[in-house]
């Protein structure tokens, strides 16, 4: 039987009114359909992004590689409308294999030990046995189903319990955090994915895991998220604030409003210097990218062959 406890430290129950606090604010927010839609885009490609960099992958926003585009397709799917109501077995399941794509284990519970050891090699955390998992990953879900607590503050026992089961063989830490955006989100916190809570996270590496070390006790880990959460939240969401005109650039995709950007900066740009500024990006990819940014009517092309130069038009 799973035994865990926590309490809501003065710390943990100030970021809840703060959390409360900015929902309300949120609420009131005008809507700007073209804005939101492409902040989420932004959000969510940093959600999987930082969350492959906290696990060591080098990843960037601007030139994300396998495993944040495989986290991108499971954070869609948690935001999007087919996504189930109620978390389950099945969803857990579908998220690792999102995430593990092309990997023959995604999707399966482990069927071997896994420990945590110190710089020593003595081991600091045993997992539970791998012939275990199947009941405890059936007990996990009951657990949080029968829990009263805040929602923020569930989702942060949720990561925290998933860890400790650990109940793949890789990809634990990534799915954990993808359980907490999506109970943050069915419970009406997730701010329509606009706030990568994720990125704090990365920023926080040691601090992170740090509270992820005691056995049973949640406690640390709960004001850990919450702090987390509030400060993303106050970081990103004033951006719908802005009481601004929605701009035609605000439908475009991330990576093309970064080249929009580099070309106003650096009026006849050439392509050489654009495909400098973007290393890992597939030189047809860029070509593609700047062709749909032309029949769009962003910028225009000037010169021929290898003259070629690329200019703002002003909108």
């Amino acid at each position: 039987m799973l035994k865990y406890k926590w309490g809501i430290t003065p710390r943990a129950n100030q970021l809840l009114i703060e959390l409360e606090a900015t929902k309300l604010v949120f609420n009131t927010y005008p809507s700007q359909p073209h804005l939101e839609l492409n902040l989420r885009r932004q959000s969510l490609l940093k959600s999987a992004v930082f969350s492959a960099r906290v696990e060591g992958f080098s990843d960037t926003v601007y030139s994300p590689r396998r495993e944040s585009q495989n986290l991108l397709s499971a954070y869609l799917h948690i935001y999007s409308e087919k996504a189930p109501q109620k978390l389950s077995l099945s969803l857990v399941r579908r998220l690792h294999r999102l995430v593990l794509k092309r990997n023959s284990s995604s999707g399966s519970w482990r069927n071997q030990p896994w420990a945590i050891f110190n710089q020593s090699g003595a081991v600091v955390y045993l997992a539970p046995p791998a012939m275990e998992v199947p009941s405890l990953m059936d007990e996990y879900i009951e657990y949080l189903v029968g829990l009263n607590d805040h929602p923020a503050a569930i989702a942060a026992v949720a990561q925290f319990v998933f860890e400790k089961i650990h109940p793949f063989a890789d990809g634990n830490g990534r799915v954990g955090r993808l359980v907490s955006s999506f109970l943050l989100e069915r419970s009406g916190y997730g701010f329509r994915g606009l706030a990568p809570f994720e990125e704090y996270i990365e920023e926080h590496r040691s601090s992170y895991y740090s509270h992820l070390e005691p056995a049973t006790d949640c406690t640390g880990f709960i004001e850990f998220f919450l702090e987390a959460l509030v400060f993303q939240l106050k970081k990103d969401l004033g951006k719908l604030n802005q009481n601004r005109q929605e701009q035609p650039e605000d439908s475009l995709l991330p990576r093309r409003q970064e080249i929009l950007s580099i070309i106003r900066d650096h009026p006849h740009c050439t392509f050489d210097f654009l495909q400098r500024r973007f290393i890992a990006v597939n030189g047809k990819t860029l070509h593609y990218d700047l062709a749909q940014m032309i029949k769009k009517g962003f910028i225009k092309k000037l010169g021929a062959t290898k003259g070629v130069v690329y200019d703002r038009i002003k909108l």
